[in-house]
């Protein structure tokens, strides 16, 4: 399929990522960013960020492989021309993302927000949301200020996360701003 233009890069999220080359027919190896893993593959197209632009291709077929999956793509029938997708993006229009029960956000959505403490007493900007990260126990916000200090914030609804407000770009913690 053809590339698509810059308009639909903000309509896309990101879901997984061709990691390496699998073989000698062209198969790769497929990190799933989705919960469950397996979710992965009810989306169609999927759109790769390629260091030449955004391009969607098909899957033909695919397998569980280890800890991921092995896939291949339509056209793709080398090693050589996988090599190509090899540490690439997988991403899928926004709109095909199911919705999600009240209270329930997809990371991307947290991503971007500003986070403030009411922490004693105090309200305080801790900066801004850049990504999360998954830890077993629960996921943990990474929030980076304005002089890029770092903090992690446990993403535990109501015990620290107090309220998101995604139209107003907003989230309120109650977290010491000290640590």
């Amino acid at each position: 399929m053809a590339k698509r233009s810059d308009s639909l890069r903000g309509g896309l999220v990101t879901v997984g990522q061709i990691t390496a080359v699998h073989g000698i027919k062209g198969w790769v190896k497929v990190h799933s960013a989705t919960e469950p893993r397996e979710n992965l593959w009810q989306y169609k197209p999927w759109w790769l960020k390629t260091r030449h632009g955004v391009k969607a291709v098909e899957i033909d077929d695919y397998r569980v492989h280890g800890n991921g999956f092995v896939a291949h793509i339509v056209g793709v029938d080398d090693r050589d021309q996988a090599g190509q997708y090899c540490q690439v993006d997988i991403a899928v229009e926004r709109a095909q993302l199911p919705p999600l029960d009240e209270g329930e956000y997809y990371w991307h959505q947290l991503e971007g927000l500003q986070v403030v403490s009411d922490y004693q007493g105090g309200t305080f900007a801790l900066g801004q949301v850049v990504r999360l990260m998954e830890t077993g126990a629960n996921d943990v916000l990474v929030v980076r200020d304005e002089s890029g200090r770092e903090r992690l914030i446990p993403y535990v609804p109501a015990q620290f996360v107090k309220a998101i407000d995604l139209d107003g770009g907003e989230m309120r913690v109650e977290w010491d701003p000290e640590f």
